[in-house]
């Protein structure tokens, strides 16, 4: 009898012969060269995933001193905070260019590269300009990168979408977590903030050991768009599909969320009496909670037919959280930031979204790059904004209003996002 092999795709369930019943043999395993290549760019994907937010959190978990070093004012602080959002949308959109004309392996070895000169750079450049120009080194890197990283996906794991996001997703989370629990400690040791940003340049530079291999390996640095358009068709038209602008709008709030919370959080720690190493733990522990969930959200999400409902429980964590962190910071710090934890793993449910809303290579490249970059200019008001309210104000009141208010409009654009379609299919109409 032939052997059956089950897959799933946009949430629905088939089965195809894996072998027919035939007297012929199968079809012999993958080459020991592809194979071996597979198996580094899982390495290679884990490793660049650790480094695409430590740049972030540990700058969030020692922002008091970097403000008092550069003599920043509260709405610098903020607008420092809205570099990430605004690097990310402007560099991101290259991405797919760029991999069609040096493989995707070349342009994320690229990516790992200014990662680690910038972390390296920005600590001793001794002015706010000159830290905000090495910080967009290093969030040019992360942006190309941040894109690129479905479409590897995809391209070398079509069968296991689910499997291998939540696997990038936990490492992402991992260093995010890692960054911001661990900053203040080594930056205590090594005497100075610094050293403690600095000293994550040796991460980024691990990373681009495997991604300089990979982009040498002429398989592992796919042209998604060009593949797709040999093996699967033209590449949609991404601006006629509502569920593209959905899923952007929905990436661009929970990226709000998230890097308000990555930048701002310790400081309303801090502001309620919370010691600063304490403050950047609470800040890990919101991080930390990626690590599991992020692996069995994208798992959970491929097996159901609408992710409206994940959507709305994440949702629901963080309307609690801001709650809590309006009437009681201090109390309920740990209740909070694990509330907060939760809702900020919608970011790897979006990532997700991306490989499940699409058919095909190039449909996955144009989506991605087109939700991060248009969802990441919808976030770069967010943490400026937070700034300026936090400064005029006096207090944490108006931000947290501010950031419960965004999350009604992310569990609405999330559930469209969520329904079970195609960008292919509705382009074509």
């Amino acid at each position: 009898m032939a052997s059956k092999e089950t897959t799933s795709t946009h949430g629905t369930t088939s089965t195809r012969d894996a072998a027919p019943a035939t007297g012929h043999r199968p079809a012999p395993p993958p080459s020991a060269p592809r194979t071996w290549t597979a198996r580094l760019v899982v390495v290679g994907v884990v490793l660049a995933a650790l480094n695409l937010r430590p740049a972030i959190t540990s700058l969030g978990a020692l922002l008091e001193e970097v403000r008092d070093g550069l003599g920043m004012s509260g709405s610098v602080a903020g607008l420092l905070t809205s570099v990430p959002p605004l690097c990310f949308a402007v560099f991101g959109v290259t991405a797919p260019r760029l991999a069609r004309r040096f493989g995707a392996g070349a342009v994320v070895c690229a990516g790992m590269a200014a990662i680690t000169a910038g972390l390296l750079i920005r600590p001793y450049t001794g002015s706010t300009a000159g830290f905000l120009a090495a910080s967009a080194l290093t969030l040019m890197g992360i942006a190309v990168s941040n894109v690129l990283m479905p479409v590897i996906v995809k391209h070398w794991f079509p069968d296991r979408v689910g499997s291998m996001t939540g696997l990038y997703s936990m490492a992402l989370a991992l260093g995010t977590s890692a960054a911001a629990a661990v900053t203040v400690p080594m930056t205590d040791a090594l005497g100075g903030w610094q050293s403690g940003l600095a000293v994550w340049a040796s991460l980024a530079a691990a990373a681009v050991l495997p991604w300089l291999a990979l982009a040498r390996e002429r398989g592992a640095a796919p042209a998604a768009q060009s593949s797709a358009r040999a093996e699967e068709g033209p590449v949609p038209r991404i601006t006629r599909s509502r569920t593209a602008w959905a899923l952007a709008a929905f990436f661009g709030l929970q990226a709000t969320a998230a890097y308000i919370t990555m930048g701002w959080m310790p400081q309303i720690f801090r502001d309620a009496g919370v010691p600063a190493s304490t403050a950047g733990l609470l800040l890990a522990v919101t991080m930390v909670m990626g690590v599991p969930l992020a692996f069995v959200i994208p798992r959970l999400a491929t097996r159901l037919p609408h992710q409206g409902p994940i959507v709305v429980a994440l949702g629901l964590c963080g309307l609690a959280g801001y709650a809590g962190l309006h009437v009681a910071p201090a109390a309920g710090a740990w209740a909070w930031a694990l509330l907060l934890g939760v809702s900020n793993c919608a970011f790897p449910l979006a990532l997700t979204l991306v490989g499940m809303r699409a058919r095909t290579g190039g449909g996955v490249a144009q989506l991605s790059a087109f939700a991060q970059s248009a969802g990441y200019l919808l976030s770069i008001p967010g943490p400026l904004l937070v700034g300026v309210l936090y400064q005029h104000s006096g207090g944490w009141g108006l931000p947290l209003a501010l950031m419960a208010a965004l999350m009604v409009p992310q569990m609405a654009v999330g559930v469209l996002a969520g329904r079970d379609r195609t960008v292919e299919d509705e382009a074509a109409r």
